[in-house]
């Protein structure tokens, strides 16, 4: 990175020559990148299936349970079997986007959605249903994880933060559409409403598929297979500015291990393109830095899933029942406003990000979790010893979940994604994403699978504390270990990263030197107009 502070001297050496003083005013924010845009809700749209596969199987179980007659440990597998299936996906599509490229990773993920859908659509019995549901989580893991890395190559520095946060809006999308799904089909005939139900997920598999073709391959992807000349074509569209533009092809270039010299359109590269010797460096022998930035993203990725979301998200209907709600069109219509609640509040998210910086979100977010999670647990444990119908419980109830749900989606569920993808090198970013996808899914996937088994041995409120405790911890872990990102390159991240507890120093290192680059830059401009 020393490089880098020479490189802006001369780009900015160069751009003086010819310039007014008004030249030097103070740049205005950067327009929002159109191009980058569309790139990015295109990559993140994959994952809406992801969304929709979680969303529709909360409301579609209780129709397969009757249908299949399975009793609550089957329940249990077949719902958090998805996640567990996103291991496979996830780790294959580290190595297999280093190999074919990001943009053909996405339209594989949209082709075994497609067959998952399908699967579960016509399964006759449970264990052709089980087999459906494996298909699609490994789609589901091929997804996630590509979606994160290609939106984080193409984006500006500017606005990564809410370019990359489009990844957890199309999923919240999909759980919405798959709850309104649930509430449509549920009229049908038991036996048709389930199937329609996860069978309606293979038509936007289709459209997406052949969508994607349209996008261009990341650039850093075409810098590692040396194809200079395209990848700079692609930078120079999605970036803020030529300058940037520039600077970031020379940094993708050094990590790469390119000199810098070459400047051909095509030039040739060591084979060491496709996740060779990756794991080596991530877990058998990591830099301090490394190290950092692994223990960061495990935590963050742990606690996102282990503080309960996924038990609301998938078990809200049986939640409700619990608070009192008995009739099952209502059930449904109250995980609708689950959904739509998330779905609203990630929006919200995306356009705070790159403002207001991921730390100061991520902290308000679990703060609000904790609190949240403590008012439904004790609500539930009113509810359960209380053998009167309590309306301000239920309310109280309904209420928290919804303001858990708000809480958890504008902070702890699009920073994990956003972060995740932005502050891993060039070199194990793909195989780095897999494994963080792979401890947020299993970690998912073990709340899934035991939700009904833990609160049928502690009962219910004792589960919503204990997720409140671990949010809690978390919140503890943000706090010390995690820095903030907001505006850094990609190729900056390494800098800031080295120390778990005493990062703050290099932080302030860091501003205090791009302050002085900045100063100097204009002390500059101004000799230079004084001369003229």
């Amino acid at each position: 990175m020393a490089g880098l502070g020479v490189e802006n001297t001369v780009v900015s050496a160069q751009l003086i020559d010819n310039k007014t003083l008004a030249d030097f005013e103070p740049a205005n924010k950067p327009k929002r990148n159109m191009f980058a845009f569309a790139c990015a809700v295109l990559a993140s749209l994959t994952t809406i299936l992801l969304g929709y596969d979680i969303g529709v199987m909360s409301g579609a179980i209780i129709f397969i349970k009757k249908d299949l007659k399975i009793n609550d440990v089957q329940v249990e597998i077949l719902v958090g079997i998805l996640n567990l299936c996103c291991l496979v996906g996830s780790f294959a599509a580290g190595r297999t986007s280093d190999w074919i490229g990001r943009r053909y990773t996405i339209v594989l993920a949209n082709a075994i959605f497609f067959v998952g859908a399908l699967l579960m659509a016509f399964a006759t019995n449970y264990a052709l249903l089980m087999f459906g549901r494996f298909i699609g989580g490994i789609g589901a893991g091929f997804a996630i994880m590509i979606a994160l890395v290609y939106t984080a190559e193409l984006s500006p520095a500017s606005s990564r933060g809410f370019l990359t946060s489009f990844t957890e809006v199309s999923i919240n999308g999909g759980i919405l559409l798959g709850y309104v799904s649930n509430y449509a089909f549920s009229k049908l005939p038991m036996n048709l409403g389930w199937r329609f139900m996860l069978g309606v997920g293979a038509i936007p598999s289709v459209f997406l598929g052949v969508g994607v073709l349209a996008m261009p391959e990341s650039p850093r992807w075409l810098v590692m297979q040396g194809r200079l000349g395209e990848a700079k074509r692609v930078l120079d569209k999605s970036l803020d500015s030529k300058e940037e533009a520039q600077l970031r092809l020379n940094d993708i270039k050094e990590a790469v291990g390119i000199p810098a010299s070459s400047t051909d359109d095509v030039v040739q590269v060591q084979k060491q393109s496709h996740g060779e010797g990756v794991w080596r460096e991530l877990l058998v022998y990591p830099t301090p830095a490394i190290r950092h930035v692994l223990i960061c993203i495990i935590g963050i990725q742990f606690f996102q899933q282990s503080s309960g979301i996924e038990a609301v998200v998938l078990y809200s209907p049986r939640i409700f029942e619990k608070a009192g709600i008995t009739s099952s069109n209502d059930k449904l219509l109250a995980t609708v406003a689950v959904g739509f609640v998330k779905t609203i509040f990630i929006l919200v998210a995306t356009f705070l990000l790159d403002r207001i910086g991921r730390r100061p979100l991520l902290l308000s977010s679990v703060g609000g979790m904790v609190a949240s999670l403590a008012a439904i647990a004790f609500s539930l444990t009113i509810i359960d010893h209380s053998e009167e119908k309590l309306v301000w419980a239920i309310g109280l109830c309904i209420t928290m979940v919804l303001a858990f749900v708000a809480f958890f989606s504008i902070g702890m569920g699009p920073i994990a994604g956003v972060y995740t993808s932005e502050i891993f090198p060039l070199r194990l970013r793909a195989q780095g994403v897999s494994m963080a996808v792979a401890v947020n899914r299993v970690t998912s996937g073990v709340t899934a699978m035991t939700f009904i088994s833990l609160y049928n041995a502690i009962t219910i409120g004792g589960a919503f504390f204990l997720f409140a405790g671990i949010a809690a911890m978390g919140w503890v872990f943000f706090y010390t270990c995690v820095p903030e990102t907001r505006g850094k390159t990609l190729e900056e991240m390494e800098g800031l990263f080295g120390k778990l507890v005493g990062w703050r120093e290099e932080a302030k290192k860091m501003k205090s030197t791009v302050m002085e680059e900045e100063s100097r830059q204009v002390q500059l401009g101004n000799t230079t107009s004084d001369c003229r």
